[in-house]
């Protein structure tokens, strides 16, 4: 497929510091940036921009440097960015909720030559070869930066997981970012839009929320963790804040749509984007008082978050699948199988090219080579990135995603290598084999790990060390200890047998039920729904058979529902074990459930 359109870039800006500038130039005092009472114009956010980037030049950063960001999500965040980028450099954003390893990782893999980091977090880092810089508390003046980075140059590395173990280093050049910024088959944002920013820093969709909002003269909203979203009313908070549009990742949208059709309400307009959406969430949107536009977003990291997208209808919604839609500006879309391009309704791999393509991986050219490819059909398609996606050509152009081709899965709308997985939890204390699959559809799709050790196993021993050594969306959600991993008759490990394991465990948690209590026969129906699992008991932790916050918010509203239990939701994260829980409700007095 060829663009949709012709990339025209003329008189547009070429790297993110023109293009902050420009927008600086024409609303000076505009609102840029917002999080609770503090406030900053574009003018006020540029000065504070230059102020660090002058007290990088002063730690001696320059023009091909790499800068680490590890701070929480606030105003300081942008500040941090800028000035990293005015001084030539490019950014490398850590999201403070991953275990100390991996931000140690992230910061060493991409060779940062310093951490920028609130003040208060600076003893954190004091293990680093890396020099540390305390982002100032007050913000002084400094006079503006005169590099020039070109389009080529680095701005950003975005880490994926990768399957050697060792996470992925993307590099995003200022051309890929400005391309994207500045993309007309996005839907436009305007000057009077307040967009919502709640995605991790080191999630590629931030990269929406902070350069497209920039780009055209908006205003990024710092939104509270999702949670306490809903907790405090997903939709009274947007109304209260005037957000008016947010890019939301996949995983929170099949959530709030599913439990509050009315939380988007107040948007004009909503994209979500980062994994597989649900046709049920569009329906309940667009059917529960939503009158903005709906888009489905789709593309890889290597694309520069988004390559792709699909303005979702109802009649989308009424089918089996929600389209990805088509390429974006200056982005090409080729369907291949077996080494041809696919006829419209065949079935074959995506690969993406044009402005948006990444440079490649950070000092890795053998993993680049592979991925990013020139003309790897002799074509005349140019350099492409396989995605490893099966895709559907329509035949009006409109594409359908299939699923992947290789071992890689979607959890938590983060993409996962399930070898890294694997490589990871071996590395646990006591742990001598592992083997990790998913299991579910979607955003209830969760890993399970089967884990032989080098002698006795305590299961919430592991759990406990793979939570500080994995970030939380590779944490599996279940885990089963076995003396050994079975192998199959080829001597390959073998995961029909593991799965038939899994199984049968369930079956026996499902005897249990029969001594259960009336509420504790209630919650093991509701945890199977909502966990997408079979086989719960009264002593299972709702966390780790693959419970998260979001999913503990719609328990809440459930059983507020069907018993009239007034429980609230800490009360639901006070008590993870099914039996607990069971007891918190009937201490609410709720009417005895009958199933």
């Amino acid at each position: 497929m060829p663009p949709s359109r012709d990339h025209d870039p003329a008189e547009a800006p070429r790297t993110l510091p023109a293009l902050f500038a420009r927008t600086v130039a024409r609303h000076p005092d505009r609102r840029a940036v917002s999080d609770g009472d503090t406030v900053l114009t574009y003018r006020e956010l540029d000065r504070r921009a230059d102020a660090v980037a002058a007290l990088l030049t002063g730690c001696g950063i320059g023009p091909g440097d790499r800068v680490g960001l590890y701070t929480s999500r606030s105003v300081d965040v942008f500040t941090a960015l800028l000035g990293v980028l005015k001084v030539g450099a490019a950014y490398v954003a850590v999201d403070d909720r991953y275990p100390d390893s991996r931000r140690d990782l992230m910061l060493t893999v991409s060779g940062a030559a310093a951490v920028l980091t609130r003040a208060d977090w600076a003893p954190r880092l004091a293990g680093l070869a890396v020099p540390v810089v305390p982002l100032p508390a007050e913000y002084g003046t400094a006079p503006a930066s005169a590099l020039r980075p070109d389009p080529e140059d680095a701005a950003s590395v975005l880490f994926t997981s990768g399957s050697t173990g060792t996470p992925k280093a993307i590099v995003l050049e200022h051309r890929n970012l400005v391309a994207f910024a500045l993309n007309r088959a996005l839907a436009p944002l305007t000057e009077e839009d307040r967009v919502g920013q709640i995605s991790s820093l080191s999630f590629d969709l931030f990269h929406y929320e902070m350069w497209n909002t920039f780009a055209a003269g908006a205003e990024v909203v710092v939104l509270p963790p999702v949670p306490e979203l809903l907790e405090a009313g997903f939709g009274a908070e947007l109304t209260r804040l005037r957000v008016t549009a947010m890019l939301v990742p996949t995983m929170v949208f099949n959530h709030v749509a599913t439990e509050h059709p009315d939380a988007f309400a107040p948007l004009r307009l909503l994209q979500v984007a980062g994994d597989v959406i649900l046709p049920a969430a569009c329906r309940n949107i667009l059917g529960g008082g939503f009158t903005g536009t709906l888009h489905n977003l789709y593309g890889p990291a290597e694309s520069t978050t988004a390559c792709t997208a699909h303005r979702v209808t109802a009649r989308d919604a009424e089918g089996d699948a929600i389209p990805i839609g088509r390429p974006l500006d200056g982005v090409t879309a080729h369907v291949f199988t077996d080494g041809r391009a696919a006829a419209p309704g065949e079935t074959g791999e995506l690969l993406i090219g044009g402005a948006q393509l990444a440079r490649g991986y950070l000092d890795a050219p053998e993993l680049t080579a592979e991925r990013f490819v020139d003309d790897p059909y002799g074509t005349g398609i140019g350099r492409v990135y396989r995605t490893g996606d099966l895709v559907r050509l329509r035949a009006d152009g409109v594409l359908d995603y299939v699923g992947r081709v290789d071992n890689q899965c979607k959890i938590r709308g983060f993409r996962v290598e399930l070898g890294e997985v694997e490589r990871l939890m071996r590395t646990l204390p006591g742990v001598r084999d592992a083997v990790v699959v998913p299991e579910g559809e979607g955003t209830d799709r969760m890993l399970v790990a089967f884990v032989a050790g080098a002698g006795p196993l305590d299961e919430a021993g592991v759990r406990e060390a793979a939570e500080k050594e994995l970030p939380f969306f590779m944490v599996p959600g279940s885990l089963v200890i076995l003396p050994e991993i079975p192998a199959n008759h080829h001597g390959k490990r073998d995961v029909a047998a593991l799965l038939g394991l899994l199984a049968e465990r369930r079956r026996a948690h499902a005897d249990e039920r029969r001594a259960l209590s009336p509420t504790e026969r209630y919650l093991t129906g509701l945890w199977e729904e909502l966990l997408a699992e079979t086989g719960i008991g009264s002593t299972d932790h709702f966390f780790e058979r693959g419970g998260n916050s979001l999913l503990a918010f719609r328990m809440r509203m459930r059983i507020a529902r069907d018993l009239g239990a007034g429980i609230s939701h800490r009360a639901v994260l006070d008590h993870p074990v099914l039996a607990d829980l069971a007891r918190a409700v009937d201490s609410a007095h709720a009417p005895a459930p009958q199933r």
